[in-house]
């Protein structure tokens, strides 16, 4: 299916591994121009000539810098005055008992993973209606519907999320302009191989995996992790002139772990 991207300028955020970096290569396997972003030069640098090893003819840029503060967000517009497609991916999460997250980390959780996504929608949305042309898509997790008893602070953001972009849809009503929300299952990241050394306690990852979805995500139904490339699948089609009749919703690509068929 030829998604119609060709030449689309795309901002992905934490792009230099996981699942944005999923995301950032097959945007741009699909001929959108992708900007791959990550906080150092190094980082971006490895992520760039691993798409280009995948896809050679890949439309590439690079933007080193943290977009969780405004002055990365600034000088982010300086260079990409306009966007057609913003991917907000950036996110953190950590494992860690209720009553030990501070104040601090719940302010942290929430610059991070949310106040950069409203940030940068806030930055890019003018343009797109003036274009009559964008795609907003935010990830959030299965986690902001069932929100983990060891990530209260990370399901909260990810619930957040869920309404950010709810009502940013609402004010595009009627334009082109859409405003979406993906909610990934378990997915094995990068970071998520830290997360299951972290609680497995150096044990092998299948087995962990194995234990995972029988006793922490026993709803599942794919039963394992999802790859990055599934959950990019997804995501690149929400960002398709394509799935314009798809705006304000929240689309899961969970493995079933949510018991719910709405």
């Amino acid at each position: 299916m030829d998604l119609q991207l060709t030449d689309k300028l795309a901002l992905v955020t934490g792009s230099t591994k996981g699942i944005g970096h999923a995301i950032a290569k097959l945007l741009a396997q699909e001929g959108a121009r992708v900007i791959v972003n990550g906080r150092s030069e190094a980082s971006v640098t490895q992520a760039l000539s691993e798409i280009r090893r995948e896809a050679p003819d890949a439309k590439l840029e690079g933007f080193a810098g943290d977009l969780a503060e405004a002055s990365g967000a600034v000088a982010l517009l300086e260079r990409f005055p306009q966007l057609d497609i913003l991917v907000n991916n950036l996110g953190i999460f950590q494992p860690q008992p209720f009553e030990e997250i501070s104040d601090e980390e719940w302010r942290r959780f929430f610059e991070v993973n949310v106040l950069s996504a409203v940030r940068l929608s806030r930055q890019y949305l003018p343009g797109m209606r003036q274009k009559d042309w964008g795609r907003l898509v935010f990830m959030s997790s299965e986690s902001g519907i069932q929100i983990p008893a060891e990530m209260i602070h990370y399901g909260m953001t990810k619930t957040a999320l869920l309404a950010v972009s709810r009502g940013i849809a609402e004010t595009c009503a009627g334009s082109g302009v859409t405003s979406n929300a993906i909610l990934p299952g378990p997915t094995l990241s990068a970071g998520v191989v830290d997360f299951a050394a972290t609680l497995s306690g150096g044990r092998p990852l299948e087995e962990f995996e194995r234990e995972f979805f029988q006793k922490v995500r026993p709803s599942s139904l794919l039963k394992r992790f999802a790859t990055t490339d599934e959950v990019a699948s997804l995501v690149a089609f929400v960002c398709s002139p394509l799935s314009v009749a798809t705006n304000g919703a929240a689309l899961r690509v969970d493995g079933g772990v949510i018991r719910s068929c709405f």
